[in-house]
C-alpha cells in the first residue's frame, strides 16, 4: 500500500465505521480523543506510513462512525477493524478518550495489541472536582449561551488548558480544534449504547503485558498530570515521555516532536528493548 491514505467503512450491525489506511509494514491504529475525530491525527498519517501501515479510526459517534442503539464497545470496534483487515497484531496509540479504549484493546485482546501508546490519559484517577465543575459549566452556557459559548469554553479547558490564555496557542492549531469540537457537539446519534468492559479497566493496569509508554503535556489540565505518573507507575515497566508547551492534544500542537517521541519509542520495541512480559 502506497503512503497516501485511503478511506474506507467496515459494516458493523447497523452502522458502519470509518477508518484511514496509509503505508505498509507492521500496523499502528491511532485512537482519537473525545473533542474530535480521525483527522486530528492529519501530521502524524505521512511520518508514520513511512515506516508502518497506519490505520486511524473514527470511534462511534465522531466523524464518519454513527452511533446507534445498538450496543457496542470501543475495543471491540477496534479489533473488528484488526480483523477485517486481517491484521493479528498491532501497535495500539489512543490520545484521551482514545487513551482509555487502547488500554481496554490491550486488556480485552492482549495477545492482539504488540505495544501501547497512551495519550493524555485520565485512566485510574478519579475525576477531579476542578474538572466536573468544568463539564457542569459546559452545560450550563450551552443551555444559556448556546454551541458556539460552550465549544469556546470546551477549547479553552482543553486545548489553552489551566495555564495559558488563547493568545498564547497557536491560532491555526486551536481553530483546527474548536472545528472539530463544535461537530460534535452538533450531532444528533446520542444514544447512550457504549457498553464498558468489566472489571473496569482502571482496576486491572497491572495486567497490561505489552511495552507501554504513557505521553502528557505539561500544560494539560490536573487530571492529567496526576493520571500520567500513576499509569507509568501500575503498568509494568512503562515508559513516560512529556512534551514541554502543550496542552491535551500533543500530537496536534508539537506534531514534529510527537512523531519523534513516539517514532523513537516504536524503534525501541522493534528492537526489542520494550520487552513483552
Amino acid at each position: 500500500m502506497s503512503n497516501e491514505s485511503i478511506s474506507r467503512f467496515l459494516a458493523i450491525a447497523d452502522t458502519r465505521i470509518a477508518f484511514d489506511e496509509a503505508g505498509a509494514g507492521d500496523a499502528l491504529v491511532l485512537l482519537h480523543a473525545g473533542l474530535g475525530d480521525r483527522s486530528m491525527f492529519d501530521a502524524q498519517m505521512t511520518d508514520f506510513a513511512r515506516r508502518y501501515r497506519v490505520i486511524r479510526i473514527d470511534a462511534r459517534g465522531a466523524g464518519e462512525s454513527m452511533r446507534t442503539d445498538s450496543s457496542y464497545s470501543d475495543a471491540g470496534d477496534v479489533v473488528a477493524v484488526l480483523d477485517h483487515l486481517g491484521i493479528d497484531r498491532a501497535h495500539v496509540l489512543g490520545v484521551s478518550k482514545g487513551s482509555q479504549t487502547a488500554i481496554e484493546v490491550a486488556l480485552v485482546a492482549h495477545e492482539r495489541v504488540r505495544s501501547l501508546i497512551a495519550v493524555s490519559a485520565r485512566t485510574g484517577v478519579p475525576v477531579s472536582a476542578a474538572l466536573r465543575a468544568n463539564w457542569d459549566e459546559v452545560g450550563r452556557i450551552y443551555q444559556s449561551e448556546g454551541i458556539e459559548a460552550a465549544n469556546e469554553y470546551e477549547i479553552r479547558m482543553w486545548i489553552d488548558g489551566p495555564l495559558r490564555t488563547a493568545n498564547e496557542v497557536d491560532p491555526v492549531m486551536r481553530t483546527a480544534a474548536a472545528k472539530m469540537n463544535l461537530a460534535l457537539l452538533t450531532r444528533t446519534d446520542e444514544f447512550e449504547s457504549e457498553q464498558q468492559i468489566e472489571p473496569p479497566a482502571a482496576e486491572r493496569l497491572e495486567e497490561v503485558r505489552c511495552p507501554t509508554m504513557i505521553i502528557w503535556g505539561d500544560h494539560d489540565i490536573e487530571d492529567v498530570l496526576t493520571a500520567g505518573p500513576l499509569l507509568a507507575q501500575r503498568i509494568p515497566n512503562a515508559q513516560t515521555a512529556v512534551v514541554a508547551g502543550t496542552s491535551h492534544l500533543p500530537q496536534m500542537e508539537q506534531p514534529a516532536r510527537f512523531n519523534r517521541t513516539v517514532l523513537d519509542f516504536l524503534a525501541g520495541v522493534e528492537r526489542g528493548s520494550g520487552r513483552e512480559l
